[in-house]
């Protein structure tokens, strides 16, 4: 999985310096972060209806889908601000083996 994200990456990181008039990528990055987290949250309200439908008749490719959409978008997101996949799977490796309660209890609290 690993190699497609680095691939996501590279062509991300290439599309970013495109000519905005012919790379969907580089005219989110040249709309600015908002637009880029609009397109989140659009995705992420598009893939929880999606999850919703998916006994339906096409549900499971619908959400397959629009799940595909919501990680795609969030790595122009993470790349707009200067984060990259690797911190992200860095995290999750973290994580691993440890109770979800746990981690939960062990953040900062605001």
């Amino acid at each position: 999985m690993s190699d497609i994200l680095d691939q996501l990456d590279d062509i991300l990181a290439q599309r970013r310096q495109a000519d905005p008039s012919t790379s969907y990528v580089a005219q989110l990055h040249h709309k600015g972060l908002n637009k880029i987290l609009e397109k989140v949250g659009e995705e992420a309200t598009e893939t929880i209806l999606a999850a919703k439908d998916v006994a339906l008749p096409g549900g499971r490719q619908a959400l397959i889908g629009e799940t595909a959409d919501l990680w795609f978008h969030s790595l122009v997101m993470l790349s707009h601000l200067g984060v990259s996949h690797g911190e992200v799977l860095d995290e999750l490796a973290r994580r691993m083996g440890i109770s979800g309660l746990e981690e939960k209890a062990s953040r900062v609290q605001e």
